[in-house]
């Protein structure tokens, strides 16, 4: 069984997750809430906000930041690029900008920007804006639990380098292909990371997203003591 150390881990759909340490901090990952068609209605109004850890600038992923960030005032790490964007925005003192490979402390979470193959830009009225590299993170909560957010990726090497440097408990890994891994590079992330807990994300939420939960299973069945979490949006580890 998955040790959380008391924290909690909630999907939100599509590649939203929230987490909730023990203390009562709250945190979301790539905050796409109100406007995400597969967010369950209890949970697009949020008692509180701390932190937001965004991946890249996609509309999919960024889309109701600046509404929760209006509501909330949380601290918002990003790309140094996205956060230029952001604090024009009228949030200069919430951003906390970062790049790959530095890590630092946001409210209860200890944070790693680590790699990802995408792209990134930023749709403001239908104008495209530059917005620095995506990326994903591993995230330390109080008690030691750490979870490794891939954000949107194909498969890479030195997924075995985050592995072996930051020793994730859990994975938060896309499978839904076209526009990152599919299951066959999904499980083969698993192998390099050699993670035992893995939330399969970014699957499903739209007809071109043909990755699932199945598939990845097939792939995966040879992994020893690996166990997938196919959670359902509002589902929570």
């Amino acid at each position: 069984m998955l040790d959380t150390k008391g924290n909690r881990v909630t999907y939100f759909g599509h590649s939203t997750f929230s987490l909730a340490t023990p203390t009562g901090k709250t945190a979301l990952i790539d905050p796409w809430v109100m406007t995400n068609p597969v967010c369950p209605a209890a949970l697009k109004k949020l008692a509180r906000l701390d932190a937001i850890f965004l991946t890249h600038s996609h509309t999919d992923h960024m889309g109701d930041l600046l509404e929760l960030a209006k509501q909330h005032r949380p601290k918002i790490v990003a790309i140094f690029e996205t956060c230029l964007w952001i604090e024009s925005k009228g949030f200069r003192e919430e951003t906390c900008p970062m790049g790959k490979g530095g890590s630092q402390k946001v409210s209860d979470f200890e944070v790693t920007m680590t790699h990802a193959f995408h792209s990134n830009s930023i749709d403001e009225n239908g104008v495209r804006h530059y917005g620095g590299e995506p990326a994903g993170y591993v995230i330390r909560m109080p008690g030691g639990f750490a979870v490794y957010h891939a954000g949107d990726t194909a498969l890479f090497g030195d997924m075995k380098l985050i592995g072996e440097l930051y020793k994730p408990d859990a994975a938060m890994l896309p499978i839904g292909d076209l526009f990152t891994m599919g299951p066959r590079e999904a499980a083969y992330a698993i192998r390099l990371l050699g993670v035992k807990h893995v939330i399969p994300m970014h699957y499903a939420t739209f007809p071109f997203l043909t990755g699932t939960v199945g598939r990845l299973r097939k792939e995966s069945k040879n992994i020893k003591g690996l166990k997938i979490y196919a959670l359902k949006p509002g589902e929570t580890l």
